[in-house]
């Protein structure tokens, strides 16, 4: 089975390395090209080129799937599948038709809920008790294509995007192996996705981590989870940004008067009032261009004022 990996975050890393080690004929690994990063905006290599680099696989880092020059290269490569995990880019037709296995995407959702770009931030953020990941034929489609396998997980009280991903990425690894096993051997059925079960899992942007203290702190812990470590949950203390990096909803319930928002101090606990009279522990928090600290040390270096609101 000759396979095209296509891929470019870290979340993709685990599926290319599982396919290595067990023997899987990688023959090229389409990935982003080297982008600037960091202060300085030096270049550097994807995690998944680094990955194929130490593996001494062939890297092509097409900036267009869709010229001509682009679809003749990956033609000459006759793939039996074209793996897609987190590429970053719509596979066109071409591409689809080229092998005779299909292009076998991994998702990280249970579809047909939370296709498309953020799938695990925004089922933290929406209260999702399980997730899971998926393996579908890539169609035309946003994550329309049918499915040909899923596993499922919990969502863990304590998980943040980063949490989950490094799980469903080991997980998904695993499935995609199966999956391939699977195609060559004629045992796994592709299935149509139910169209009208479906929901969207957009893009985040920056302005999405901006804190609204009205709904209940449950919902808000859950968004500060889903939202770590990008774009990040924030408001304002006293004029200035004001990151948001842990925080836990409390059975407490705050005082009549007090309107949401509002900051309370309890025993050398920062709480916020949230929704519903429902209180939020603010555990570890960040001013900009401030180091990262734990609400004790906040409280030490901001002596709040009775009434005092983020936001």
């Amino acid at each position: 089975m000759r396979i095209i990996f296509c891929g470019t975050p870290q979340f993709a890393v685990p599926t290319l390395e599982k396919l290595i080690g067990e023997g899987f004929p990688v023959q090229l690994v389409v990935t982003n090209p080297d982008e600037p990063a960091g202060r300085g905006y030096e270049t550097k290599p994807s995690p998944v080129k680094l990955a194929a680099e130490r593996a001494g696989l062939a890297i092509f880092q097409p900036h267009k799937l869709k010229d001509p020059e682009t679809q003749d290269y990956l033609a000459a490569q006759r793939p039996d599948a074209i793996v897609v995990v987190a590429y970053g880019h719509l596979i066109p037709p071409c591409m689809i038709e080229l092998p005779r296995l299909g292009c076998v995407n991994l998702h990280p959702s249970l579809l047909p809920k939370y296709r498309g770009a953020a799938p695990i931030p925004w089922a933290i953020i929406r209260g999702e008790r399980t997730t899971g990941v998926t393996t579908m034929q890539i169609d035309e489609g946003l994550d329309s294509g049918d499915i040909l396998l899923q596993r499922e997980t919990e969502i863990r009280n304590d998980d943040t995007t980063e949490t989950l991903s490094e799980r469903l990425s080991a997980m998904g690894a695993g499935l995609m192996v199966e999956t391939l096993r699977g195609l060559e051997n004629g045992t796994v059925e592709a299935r149509p996705q139910d169209a009208k079960a479906a929901t969207l899992a957009p893009m985040l942007n920056k302005d999405d981590g901006r804190l609204d203290w009205s709904p209940r702190a449950e919902e808000v812990s859950q968004r500060v989870r889903g939202l770590r470590p990008w774009p990040g949950a924030f408001t304002t203390f006293r004029g200035q940004h004001l990151h948001v990096w842990m925080a836990t909803a409390t059975p407490d319930v705050a005082p009549a008067v007090p309107s949401a928002g509002t900051m309370l101090v309890d025993n050398g606990r920062l709480k916020v009032v949230c929704g519903e009279r429902t209180t939020l522990e603010i555990k570890e928090l960040q001013i900009a261009g401030r180091k990262r600290i734990s609400a004790h040390d906040f409280l030490n270096g901001f002596h709040l004022r009775p009434g005092e609101k983020l936001g």
